[in-house]
């Protein structure tokens, strides 16, 4: 196909398309936020200009567990502000170091191979918007106005962040260290569905998925927030799971039981991973790819 027209929309089209949000979580379990003022490069984290020893070790030590994102406060930037570095996760204490040369990282390294201790106390939340423009236009266009509502109630929690996946569902934002990702979000909604989390209660209507969870376990546990809601973010708990067929891919079904905890429910669902027809998915995209959707086939009580 043609290079994709500067005009290009690719959070218009999805919403046009009613892509659904379901399933649609980068699976990680902690995040290392690199506070930098930007400008950021399309590949954010090779292009932060850290020295190249320093990097490859973080790399090596964050793995496939820990996604490593460039933040920094929204608005007006101060160059000379101290920065930091913040490593949050799953059921993990919350680490954080100071970023005055890149040998300061060295320090986030090691903390990416000893901090996975479980938190004594509940870690503050971090809320992240990913306003990622240089890697798509939409993330900034729609993400900035998020950014700034969010840090009006809540200054001292909002990151902008780079790229965190999922650009055609722009705005995203994604509440630490729970791993909830929100997308299609718009200020107004923005600050309904953040403050609803903060105090207990998970909204499903804008709802991508929780990172602790592969793609098609997410969407069952969405489904059960959606029949038994509203729930807090960890009143869904996965006790079991099987898949069969090409790992995640179209045809593929995923098994899942688990319990809503209030309820003291048990709950079998059924998940159907299925290839949607191809589309322009980001606005930088040079062709049409598919996306999996993940359908739900039996949600049965026990």
């Amino acid at each position: 196909m043609s290079q994709p027209d500067s005009a290009y929309r690719c959070s218009d089209a999805a919403r046009v398309r009613a892509d659904p949000l379901a399933g649609s979580a980068p699976p990680a379990r902690r995040w290392l936020l690199l506070e930098h003022p930007g400008p950021w490069r399309i590949d954010a984290i090779s292009g932060a200009g850290i020295e190249s020893e320093v990097l490859s070790r973080l790399l090596r030590n964050a793995g496939s567990t820990t996604r490593i994102l460039l933040v920094r406060r929204p608005g007006r930037i101060d160059r000379r502000a101290p920065r930091r570095w913040i490593l949050t996760g799953l059921d993990s204490a919350t680490v954080t170091g100071p970023w005055r040369e890149d040998r300061d990282l060295l320090d986030a390294a090691e903390a990416l191979l000893t901090a996975a201790r479980p938190s004594i106390e509940p870690a503050q939340p971090v809320i992240l918007v990913c306003t990622h423009g240089v890697h798509d236009v939409c993330c900034a266009l729609r993400g900035r106005p998020v950014a700034v509502a969010l840090a009006a109630r809540w200054p001292e929690l909002v990151w902008e962040c780079s790229h965190i996946g999922g650009d055609r569902f722009a705005t995203n934002v994604v509440v630490l260290p729970d791993g909830f990702y929100y997308g299609n979000l718009d200020p107004d909604r923005a600050v309904a569905t953040v403050e609803a989390h903060l105090a207990g209660t998970v909204r499903t209507d804008r709802l991508r998925g929780m990172a602790r969870f592969l793609p098609p376990v997410q969407a069952a546990v969405i489904a059960a927030h959606e029949r038994y809601g509203p729930l807090g973010p960890s009143d869904v708990t996965v006790k079991a799971t099987e898949h069969i067929g090409p790992h995640h891919g179209h045809g593929s079904e995923t098994f899942v039981d688990l319990v809503v905890e209030p309820q003291q429910q048990m709950v079998s669902v059924r998940v159907l991973s299925v290839r949607r027809p191809d589309a322009q998915l980001t606005c930088r995209a040079a062709r049409e790819t598919p996306a999996t959707e993940y359908q739900i086939i039996e949600f049965t009580p026990s």
